[in-house]
């Protein structure tokens, strides 16, 4: 997409490629009934699709020549009416991937280019039927695997964080435009702004930008999984932890000690949110420099990683030993990790005895990985942990890094706007500070953008959308 341009007609395929019951070929741009037309009969008589309205179907054969390829149905939609905000057909075809083949060819034949990646909803965006936050909300949404990124991108899409970019840069604009007004009189010495007003409104503006920023880290989470390492000694449970909550024989499980040596990754949904969950080497002292690694490994994914469940052997691990592993686990992780002590083979102890041997340490559970004993617990665990991020306490959650990334830099500019305001600096660097505000504002929602960041942005999507 080295360049934009949105005068041709363009056609890919919409739905998966490969074969299938169906398969949908979508067509775009000023000759999209034309195009039609010439390669589409109606079994209805005299129907013409340069001629049909727009929200309307039709059945019929796609013909090459004299030659029936398919019998189709075709949807039409009228600009500006469409997803595109351009004259739009979707082709509805039987899913042999010569049929699909043998029609875009033919598309292509009578005047209609191959769409790239995303250029159809490039074209939403350039035809304002979408902002740029929006337009990226699509390919999360096609990308959710998991109820939490999936209403996070719905949410976004329906516009609900554009709309809050849009009430910040309201607010900013009115002040910007009276100093910028200001220095039109510079030579009058009048002002139009209040200081104390505009002051205000920054520290608003501040505490509500440190808040979408704040929710970045909940919202990365939820679009991408949540990391949760399964960590402890040699043997007490953890790879057969993994296989029970994935409910298949994922990791190797055995009486020898250390038999993982590597971390082994897998995904799963819990009550709407993915998770990753990692299994890692047994942490202990050993002489054999493939496990010195493992256990090197499994420190380095502690540390990138927002909660570890902590297991132990009931039957080996007394309170004070548990006690010493799990200050000696806190040295090498950072402060703010969740570490919640997992006691493991519950079923072979007497609970109420275990109960009062471990009843000072916060968030403990005690489980039977293998008999699958309180593995609800478990997860709800996990989903305390969501809970705890307080989603309801945030408007707008931000799920982009690049969105989070203008957002510091509007913070950055709204800084020294403010404390220019208090050095009693001139006019002409607040107005250059408060612009530069506005500037990344609108990158998000694309009101401020280069071919460049476009490109960039929709050579991501998929073909077709």
């Amino acid at each position: 997409m080295k360049h934009i341009k949105n005068q041709d007609t363009i056609i890919a395929l919409a739905t998966a490629p490969g074969a299938g019951a169906i398969a949908v070929l979508r067509l775009s741009g000023p000759k999209a009934f034309e195009i039609t037309d010439k390669i589409f009969k109606a079994k209805k008589k005299g129907v013409l699709i340069c001629q049909a309205d727009s929200h309307t179907l039709h059945f019929g054969d796609i013909k090459d020549n004299e030659q029936i390829i398919d019998e189709v149905l075709i949807s039409v939609f009228r600009n500006p009416h469409s997803y595109t905000g351009e004259d739009v057909v979707e082709i509805s075809c039987h899913g042999s991937t010569f049929i699909q083949q043998q029609i875009l060819k033919m598309c292509h034949r009578h005047g209609a280019r191959y769409a790239e990646a995303g250029e159809f909803t490039l074209r939403a965006f350039l035809n304002r039927k979408m902002d740029l936050s929006q337009a990226e909300a699509v390919a999360d949404l096609i990308a959710s695997d998991s109820a939490g990124a999936h209403n996070l991108a719905i949410q976004q899409m329906r516009g609900g964080f554009s709309s809050e970019i849009k009430k910040l840069r309201e607010e900013l604009i009115h002040f910007a435009s009276l100093i910028e007004l200001e220095l039109d009189f510079a030579e009058e010495d009048v002002e139009f702004a209040s200081r104390a007003d505009l002051q205000k409104t920054i520290i608003k503006l501040q505490n509500y930008i440190g808040r979408l920023i704040e929710s970045f880290d909940l919202g990365n989470v939820i679009r991408n999984g949540i990391p949760v390492v399964i960590a402890g000694k040699p043997n007490v449970g953890k790879s057969t932890l993994l296989n029970a909550l994935l409910n298949e024989e994922r990791a190797i499980v055995s009486e020898i000690a250390g038999t993982t040596r590597d971390t082994i990754e897998e995904e799963i949904s819990i009550g709407g949110m993915k998770f990753r969950f990692i299994d890692t080497a047994g942490i202990r002292e050993t002489q054999d420099a493939i496990e010195r690694i493992g256990v090197s490994r499994t420190y380095e994914k502690m540390k990138q990683s927002p909660i570890v469940l902590y297991m132990f052997d009931l039957n080996e691990t007394g309170a004070a030993d548990l006690k010493l592993e799990l200050d000696e686990v806190k040295k090498n992780v950072h402060d703010e990790i969740r570490l919640y002590p997992i006691g493991n083979k519950v079923d072979k102890t007497n609970l109420e005895r275990t109960q009062s041997e471990y009843k000072d340490f916060d968030n403990i559970l005690f489980i039977s990985a293998k008999e699958k004993i309180n593995l609800e617990k478990v997860t709800s665990l996990l989903l305390s942990f969501i809970n705890e991020g307080k989603t309801e306490q945030y408007s707008s959650i931000v799920t982009n890094a690049r969105h989070a990334e203008a957002l510091r830099q509007t913070s950055d500019a709204l800084t020294k706007a403010y404390e220019g305001l208090n050095k009693k600096v001139t006019n002409d660097f607040i107005a250059g500070d408060l612009r530069m505000a506005l500037y990344h504002l609108g990158e998000i929602t694309g009101e401020i953008s280069t071919d460049d960041l476009l490109e960039n942005i929709f050579s991501k999507f998929c073909i077709g959308k």
